[in-house]
């Protein structure tokens, strides 16, 4: 059996590419990447020979193999990074989308990794995956917001129409280790700053709120849907922390580890959701037992030992991988 994880460098699919290579039911896992937001120091430390590396755009990555398993996770995911390059991120996303479905061999399984990001700025909280967003498919985060949106509309189609199997989650707001220091989310944003001494800065007031999950609890989830357990359900699952906690609230958290340094407060983002919330039943029925274990609180102070130790360095040097045609 041979594996695709496509932005396999990437701050998820670098964790999924680990629990991946737990597995024993396979003999190659291809991991494509352009690094454009994803790092090969997040895969430098494996040493699985089944894990080949191949450093290609993913609308154009080519290879005589099909592949049983496949995992979409080519986008950014950061405000910054996917306003800054709207049409490369849309490509990624929808255009990604569609090379890879000729990549998948007969009967295999296409998972793709969507976002809360598609109930724009909701009026409903919590967020149901029943719940249909919204979202301004003409404002400055449309190309990210809208481009999972259209990609999930393929593969459900595809499902319908063609009989492929898929699997689909919506993730909200995942931190941890590997997470770029200049990834531009606020937890991130909030340790390195305050690691370098600069001044912590919110955006607009800092009562916009979200539901921080640690990514250790959301790797377990994916694993367990993806593969693990074996589960036939296609999706959309929302996957995700539901404590809903405001950016002013983690500003003044990380400020607590770091009494010197000062909060301010800069000009609101455009179109910023106010809100951000799983609605998990769906989640619970499908899969039983799981939830996010790891607060916050103690999230926060692993990744700030994960940035000390490492993750301020993270992009200066890049660890040489092989780069392999498959």
């Amino acid at each position: 059996m041979n594996i695709l994880v496509a932005g396999g460098a990437g701050f998820i699919g670098s964790h999924v590419v680990d629990r991946l290579l737990r597995r024993t039911d396979f003999e190659l896992l291809v991991v494509v990447d352009n690094l454009w937001t994803g790092l090969q120091s997040n895969l430098a430390h494996i040493r699985d020979d089944r894990m080949k590396f191949v450093k290609s755009d993913v609308e154009v990555f080519n290879s005589e193999l099909r592949f049983d398993e496949i995992y979409h996770f080519a986008s950014p995911a950061s405000p910054p990074w996917f306003i800054a390059e709207p049409a490369r991120t849309i490509s990624a996303n929808i255009r990604g989308a569609f090379r890879l479905r000729e990549l998948l061999a007969r009967g295999g399984q296409f998972a793709f990794t969507s976002t809360s990001e598609v109930y724009g700025d909701p009026l409903v909280s919590p967020q149901p995956e029943s719940y249909r967003g919204s979202v301004d498919c003409t404002g400055p985060r449309s190309s990210y917001d809208e481009s999972k949106r259209c990609t999930e509309s393929f593969l459900f189609e595809m499902s319908r129409t063609e009989g492929m199997r898929i699997k689909v989650v919506r993730l909200f707001n995942v931190f941890g280790p590997r997470t770029r220091p200049n990834d531009g989310r606020a937890v991130s944003n909030f340790l390195t700053r305050a690691l370098r001494g600069d001044p912590i800065v919110v955006y607009g007031d800092g009562s916009q709120s979200r539901s921080w999950g640690y990514i250790d609890d959301i790797i377990d989830a994916l694993e367990r849907y993806f593969w693990l357990d074996g589960i036939n359900f296609s999706g959309p699952l929302n996957i995700g922390n539901n404590r809903e906690i405001s950016v002013i609230d983690v500003a003044l958290y990380v400020q607590s580890l770091f009494p010197q340094v000062e909060i301010q407060f800069g000009p609101p983002v455009a179109q910023d959701p106010t809100n951000r919330c799983p609605d998990l039943t769906r989640a619970r029925q499908v899969l039983p037992g799981w939830h996010c274990k790891v607060s916050y609180e103690i999230g926060i102070g692993l990744t700030l030992d994960w940035f000390r130790k490492v993750g301020m360095s993270q992009g200066a040097g890049r660890a040489n991988l092989p780069n392999k045609e498959i």
